[in-house]
């Protein structure tokens, strides 16, 4: 297995965005002292309540110049809010000064919130993503000036002043649950994963579909699965329980919604779990009508919490029921005070990724 830290980078009551960032940097150099491979972060918009990081770029190059060996990158970039022709700039910039550590997510957006802020229609997000890639590759080819004509990007006789150190372009990654979509991840070399909300029995058999369609694609690796949830580890579960559990009950509150005048938290919740039950989700939905309730996160190991040991095995478990080889670990979250932070940071590194290094879950 392999191990990243993940940040949502939630904004912090009674914290400045600039000692919030001082903060994420802190952790980021800890992380690569103790062997992390990655690090990643989100783009989210015009949510101060949620996520401060609407720039991955600027979050790999800060994070770069922090550390020495960790990979960092967005999970992902949100595509349809990009020219993509500024997006491949800079894409190729950023893996310049990161000298080749730059990994890209590439994502077509969950929520339809900050669409219209950019004069876009979200309808459009998906083939726009996928259409991407090849614009990638045409950009980053041998020739040049290089011009791609499709059905959403186009660019004619244009020469990249700069191009990407790693070659044809950056590993690319696309979380996704989506049928199409990992097929598609398959087909191209693209690695993907999944965070808390999708349920691990209902997880393997698409991943293993992935993991088999890749095979047959001829790739030369396995694919990266990535999965992301909260993790603390403290020296007993007891502490670590007493410490945390609460707290990740609170993780997540920036997936509501903004409430409307009169609504309470419970219909905000069934709000969001109704988004799930659409989608015909409906494991999903459960999860997500229960994520802010801490007996229902530890029953069901959807926050790993706990003593090294106890972390390391339900880490495990997970990974063995949902198919994934990467864990993006959520250290920071809700209020947690910075000392735990920064205990539960090392001791993940020195005493539960050393018990997982040489699994492998498939």
């Amino acid at each position: 297995m392999k191990f990243a830290h993940f940040a949502h980078v939630w904004g912090k009551p009674g914290m400045s965005a600039g000692n919030r960032y001082d903060q994420l940097w802190r952790e980021l150099e800890l992380c690569d002292r103790l062997g992390f491979e990655y690090g990643f972060c989100v783009e989210h918009h015009f949510r101060p309540d949620e996520s401060w990081m609407s720039s991955p770029a600027l979050y790999a190059v800060g994070a770069g110049a922090r550390t020495k060996n960790m990979r960092l990158g967005g999970m992902g970039f949100l595509v349809p809010l990009h020219h993509p022709a500024r997006l491949v700039e800079e894409i190729a910039i950023v893996d310049q000064m990161l000298g080749g550590r730059l990994e890209v997510g590439l994502v077509p957006g969950i929520s339809p919130e900050p669409f219209p802020h950019f004069g876009l229609d979200y309808a459009d997000r998906k083939p726009i993503t996928l259409e991407f890639v090849e614009y990638m590759r045409a950009a980053y080819g041998d020739e040049q000036p290089f011009t791609f004509v499709g059905e959403h990007h186009r660019t004619e006789g244009a020469t990249l002043s700069v191009q990407p150190v790693q070659k044809p372009h950056p590993p690319l990654w696309m979380q996704s649950r989506d049928p199409q979509t990992l097929e598609f991840c398959a087909a191209n070399g693209i690695n993907t994963g999944y965070f808390i909300s999708f349920p691990h029995e209902e997880a393997a058999p698409r991943y293993r579909k992935y993991i088999d369609d890749w095979a047959k694609a001829g790739w030369p690796r396995k694919p990266n699965i990535g999965y992301s949830t909260v993790v603390y580890v403290d020296e007993t579960d007891e502490k670590a329980i007493d410490v945390a559990l609460e707290r990740a009950s609170r993780a997540y509150v920036g997936f509501l919604r903004p409430a409307e005048e009169g609504q309470s938290f419970e219909e905000r919740v069934a709000d969001l779990a109704s988004r799930f039950v659409a989608r015909g989700e409906h494991g999903a939905a459960e999860i997500m009508g229960n994520i802010f309730n801490p007996e229902y996160l530890l029953k069901h190991d959807l926050a790993f919490i706990g003593a090294p040991d106890t972390v390391a095995e339900k880490i495990k478990a997970a990974a063995s029921k949902g198919l994934f080889n990467v864990f993006m670990g959520e250290f920071n979250f809700a209020d947690l005070p910075e000392d735990d932070l920064m205990r539960s940071i090392r001791m993940f590194g020195e005493q539960v990724a050393p018990q997982l290094k040489n699994f492998e879950p498939f």
